[in-house]
């Protein structure tokens, strides 16, 4: 399913592509996110020692309270970022296939390619080399690049467009969750939600689960390399 298959005009000023990393640059049907989402979970098992209901439930709340668990706990609990970003983000990626051709299709867009992620440079790069798509992006602006503050904060994305000289006009971004498009669009880039294929995908909250309707999202699409190949006429 694409609504409104990419049209070409609408993306003939722009210089600048920037991908969200989890569930955008690996299908949503693989098993990354569930892996971190558990080593979170045991995370704040150690460190509050709750039952297993308990932590879930507190660890969605610091996730919708704040954008991410680890601002949560930062904010709620002073916890030790980068030791929180080793431990969560330790798992085998090894599951994950090398993508050439979503390799040669964001290659073949003009302009810069960069990831903006709310986990840590190191998790993307690994993945990025997993999935054979490392070589392709010119910089990775993580969580820590952004002095902790997470999408979607607008002080995450003004971090962002500041640190890597990026004119939001002349940008398009790719995101799984809709709410991180809220504020690029208000900023004037161009928005799309990609979208599980075949309705599957991580567990989502009902609030979480995006339709593509909303006015934030100018494009939307369940299978990104036939969308940025329908861009470059591939």
């Amino acid at each position: 399913m694409t609504k409104l298959l990419p049209d070409r005009s609408r993306f003939a000023e722009i210089d600048t592509w920037v991908f969200d990393l989890d569930n955008t640059l690996y299908p949503q049907t693989a098993d990354l996110w569930p892996k971190i989402d558990a080593r979170i979970t045991l995370f704040m098992m150690r460190l509050f020692g709750l039952d297993a209901i308990s932590l879930r439930a507190l660890q969605k709340h610091y996730y919708r309270q704040y954008g991410t668990t680890l601002r949560g706990l930062m904010t709620e609990h002073g916890i030790d970022a980068e030791a929180y970003l080793s431990y969560v983000h330790d798992i085998d990626r090894s599951s994950l296939a090398h993508n050439h051709s979503l390799a040669e299709a964001i290659a073949a867009l003009p302009g810069r390619k960069l990831i903006l992620t709310n986990g840590s440079r190191h998790h993307a790069i690994e993945t990025a080399k997993q999935l054979g798509i490392d070589h392709v992006f010119e910089d990775i602006f993580d969580i820590i690049a952004a002095e902790f503050i997470a999408k979607p904060d607008e002080g995450a994305y003004m971090r962002f467009f500041e640190k890597l000289k990026i004119e939001p006009k002349r940008a398009a971004i790719f995101e799984d969750i809709d709410r991180n498009l809220v504020v690029p669009h208000k900023r004037g880039m161009t928005t799309v939600l990609v979208l599980p294929s075949h309705d599957e995908g991580p567990e989502r909250e009902e609030w979480e689960i995006a339709t593509g309707d909303e006015p934030h999202v100018d494009f939307v699409t369940d299978d990104l390399v036939e969308f940025l190949e329908g861009l470059s006429g591939a």
